[in-house]
């Protein structure tokens, strides 16, 4: 396979580039990727729908990844109980190398054919989850075997990865490519490809919420109310939403202890 994410860069002698050319010839690559992932709507359609259905029956969604990519998956599972109010088992996100690779590189953690599967089996993987591998390369091996074994106990398996025709894609049931191109600084998959990864993974979480009834509106009606933003944010929405003041509206959201309740117990 051909990886575009480890081709040269299209500029040439960084080093010699003023601050302002340098941010400009970034922003310029960084446009380009909205683009690449508005390329493959389609098969992030597909997904999300079936996501939604697991879910709606009680199955989980995984993200499983390594270094960005890894950290990335956790960042999007980690909001999804305060924004949306689900259990922290809902949506989880794993690294290779265990909690500490989120700080700092576990040596050769990404390299491992069976500690996915480990790390997925802690967590009682069954039939009804499912299993997105992230890997910008898409030739990671800790996640070309989490999901080959996936697929093999009969798991639904999806990905997001940066370059065409992959391993990791592969052994995915929704493969999602997104070819953004060669990084600014070349293989430096952090930029372009991490970038691209956080989108696809923003509109895979948001979406899925937003079939699974946690939004109303365009409000997160299910939000923890877990500081004094979030009850002022509550408190604004409720007051809109039933055209009441704002003071009867904090009454009424710390009395029931969420925007939803509020809401549907004054209507």
């Amino acid at each position: 396979m051909i990886k575009t994410t480890e081709q040269s860069s299209l500029y040439q002698n960084l080093e010699q580039k003023s601050a302002l050319e340098i941010l400009t010839d970034i922003n310029r690559e960084d446009q380009k990727v909205a683009l690449a992932v508005e390329k493959v709507i389609p098969n992030i359609e597909r997904l999300v729908v079936h996501v939604a259905e697991k879910m709606k029956q009680g199955g989980r969604l995984f993200y499983v990844g390594a270094g960005t990519s890894g950290r990335l998956g956790i960042l999007d599972a980690s909001e999804c109980p305060p924004t949306f109010g689900v259990p922290h088992d809902w949506v989880v996100g794993l690294i290779a190398g265990g909690d500490q690779a989120i700080r700092k590189a576990v040596e050769n953690a990404e390299d491992s054919e069976s500690q996915c599967w480990e790390d997925l089996k802690a967590y009682g993987i069954n039939e009804g989850d499912v299993v997105v591998g992230i890997a910008a390369s898409g030739t990671t091996p800790y996640v070309i075997h989490g999901l080959k074994k996936c697929r093999e106990e009969g798991i639904t398996t999806g990905c997001i990865v940066c370059n065409s025709g992959s391993p990791v894609a592969a052994q995915a049931d929704f493969p999602i490519e997104v070819v953004v191109g060669p990084e600014y600084v070349t293989g430096s998959t952090r930029m372009k490809s991490g970038t691209a990864q956080k989108l696809v993974l923003n509109m895979l979480s948001t979406s899925c919420m937003i079939l699974l009834g946690r939004v109303k509106g365009n409000k997160m009606v299910d939000m923890q109310l877990s500081n004094n933003k979030l009850v002022d944010r509550g408190t604004k929405i409720i007051a809109e939403q039933l055209s009441i003041p704002y003071e009867q509206a904090k009454s009424l959201l710390l009395e029931k202890g969420s925007v939803r309740a509020a809401i549907e117990g004054f209507e």
